[in-house]
């Protein structure tokens, strides 16, 4: 009776996971199918029989330059993990193993920067931009996309560190370890799973980056989100080719967390979620 009892909630359990799959993909497939339907088709309704046409991905091919937004996302999103683990690692160390009175209110403060509307700081940021010459630049971008996510960084590296003891430390210590020799060659090597998963995390947020890449970019340094808005037009939304473009700019972040999926699990479950 009891083994029948685990078997109905195993399958109900799959069942539901199955049915919360498909309702979270659904518009990621919906997306790819109005991309392959004729402008007409795309606007006339739901339908999920395409006539299978790949005239709008030619289209966005011809119309706009789809390798420099693709080269632009990649080097954003890769500049900005990188820059944002330099400087993460060793203030994630400092407040894990040596905190002070004031480092849980610190910890809560950068997080309570992610929860300040990003439109009250806009006139402000763009002026800063503007006046340094950063507007539609790759460094102000990385800069800007590094400020961004570096409070989710250093919060789940801090929550990766606290599952190292403390003990191993101070063994490197007595060895004679300096400071970057600990954190380089002990601490990092032993936080590999939750440093790989932050680095895929961040990599996934500065590559789906709209609000401030779209604003402070233009032509040079415009990512695949600007790439996006530019069919937006005064002459209308062409809802196929839009859908095009979308499946272009969300194919590469896809097959990147398909392949990486199993790192990225293993260190999430490492200790950032608990």
């Amino acid at each position: 009776m009891a083994r029948n009892v685990t078997t109905r909630h195993k399958i109900t359990a799959t069942v539901a996971a199955w049915i919360v799959a498909l309702i979270i993909f659904f518009p990621i497939l919906y997306t790819i199918i109005t991309s392959i339907k004729t402008e007409p088709e795309a606007i006339a309704g739901f339908s999920l029989w395409p006539s299978g046409t790949f005239e709008n991905y030619i289209t966005v091919q011809t119309q706009r330059d789809y390798l420099k937004p693709f080269m632009n996302s990649v080097i954003l999103s890769v500049g900005s993990t990188i820059l944002a683990l330099i400087i993460a690692i060793p203030s994630a160390w400092a407040m894990a193993f040596s905190p002070t009175k004031r480092t849980k209110d610190i910890l809560m403060w950068m997080l309570s920067t992610k929860m300040m509307p990003a439109v009250a700081v806009l006139v402000p940021i763009y002026l800063l931009f503007r006046d340094f010459g950063l507007l539609d630049s790759r460094i102000g971008l990385t800069v800007m996309l590094t400020l961004i996510n570096l409070p989710i960084v250093v919060w789940m590296l801090y929550t990766y560190f606290r599952e190292i003891p403390g003990e191993i430390l101070e063994a490197s210590r007595m060895d004679g370890a300096g400071l970057w020799q600990e954190i380089v060659y002990v601490l990092t090597p032993m936080a590999v799973p939750g440093i790989a998963s932050t680095l895929l995390l961040n990599i996934i947020l500065a590559w789906n980056e709209s609000f401030w890449t779209i604003r402070l970019s233009t032509t040079n340094a415009a990512p695949l989100t600007a790439f996006i808005a530019s069919f937006s037009s005064p002459q209308g939304l062409f809802w196929a080719k839009l859908s095009a473009a979308s499946t272009m700019a969300i194919a590469p972040i896809l097959i990147l967390g398909w392949f990486s999926q199993k790192q990225l699990v293993r260190g999430l479950t490492f200790g950032a979620v608990k």
